[in-house]
């Protein structure tokens, strides 16, 4: 479940991004997206591991299809961590830089700006939030974080 009642002064508000990328094709900002991600935990009062996975379209493509049943490539995937009290593991966000270039030209975006939206559209997603099934709630968060963020 997504944070009901998070304190962003907690100073157990303090998140670790695991970070690998797994691509050579695209120069990317570790430390920007790293700073993002801690960033959005200090706003949610979230503290715990996270791992952003930066790859290219083809094992993306595979955990879509495997855990989606979807047998294409993707932006972003999240997988929920085990959520067990006393587990840090928050989860992991896996952000293909392929689909990510494609969103950005066509979008208008720079590369790295749509990574940051992608780890952090993960990073809700990662929480617990679903806007597929939810009220507008993650969207309404999602856009507000953007603007105190980006």
């Amino acid at each position: 479940m997504p944070p009901s009642s998070a304190d962003p002064a907690s100073p157990r508000s303090r998140l670790e991004v695991v970070l690998l990328n797994r691509q050579r094709r695209r120069r990317v900002q570790p430390r920007r997206l790293r700073r993002l991600l801690e960033g959005a935990a200090r706003s949610l009062g979230v503290s715990g591991e996270v791992s952003l996975v930066l790859t290219r379209d083809p094992p993306v493509r595979a955990l879509n299809a495997r855990y989606r049943g979807k047998d294409a490539p993707t932006d972003v995937l999240s997988f929920p961590g085990p959520c067990g009290a006393g587990d840090d593991d928050l989860g992991d966000i896996i952000v293909s830089v392929d689909t990510a270039e494609r969103n950005a030209r066509r979008l208008g975006r720079t590369l790295q700006r749509e990574l940051d939206v992608l780890a952090l559209h993960g990073f809700l997603h990662v929480l617990g939030y679903d806007h597929e099934t939810d009220d507008g709630t993650m969207d309404r968060l999602e856009r507000r974080l953007r603007r105190k963020l980006l």
